[in-house]
């Protein structure tokens, strides 16, 4: 019996077939520049932390976050500083700080939740964390928010 007729790629013959390249547009930037400005983006976050702004170093890293392939060095820079971030900031401070920020931030920001959430073991994430700012994101941005996240194809 021959089964290597599950081995092709059906999707090659079709001519409506939607790539992934078609669903947005990937960062213009170089891969080398997306890390350097995820770089130049983490020391403002320590910055930002070490004066007490906790809505100002949030803002910064989740401005223009990076998208597409061949960048998963700013990707991972990226989420380890966003992680600091949830790290450091005190549970009953999280409502205050998630209204403080743009609709287009607590969407990102709920991606990177995700993201997180999806790592094996979930990294160096403590899982109480995550959740408490998914809690208290979801009661301030609403369900919408999660819907957004999911249904964005744009990848952190």
């Amino acid at each position: 019996m021959d089964i290597n007729f599950r081995k092709i790629d059906v999707d090659a013959y079709d001519e409506d077939v939607l790539l992934e390249t078609e669903l947005y547009d990937p960062d213009p930037r170089e891969p080398l520049q997306v890390v350097e400005d995820a770089k130049a983006k983490a020391a403002a976050v320590r910055t930002s932390l070490a004066k007490g702004d906790t809505v100002g170093a949030l803002v910064t890293i989740l401005d223009n976050p990076p998208y597409g392939p061949n960048i998963d060095e700013a990707k991972n820079l990226t989420l380890q500083t966003v992680v600091t971030v949830l790290n450091s900031t005190k549970s009953t401070d999280i409502p205050n700080v998630v209204k403080l920020l743009p609709v287009e931030a607590q969407d990102t920001l709920m991606k990177y939740l995700y993201k997180g959430m999806g790592l094996p073991g979930w990294g160096d994430v403590s899982g109480s964390v995550l959740l408490g700012w998914h809690e208290k994101l979801t009661e301030v941005a609403g369900t919408g928010c999660i819907v957004r996240a999911m249904t964005d194809r744009r990848l952190v």
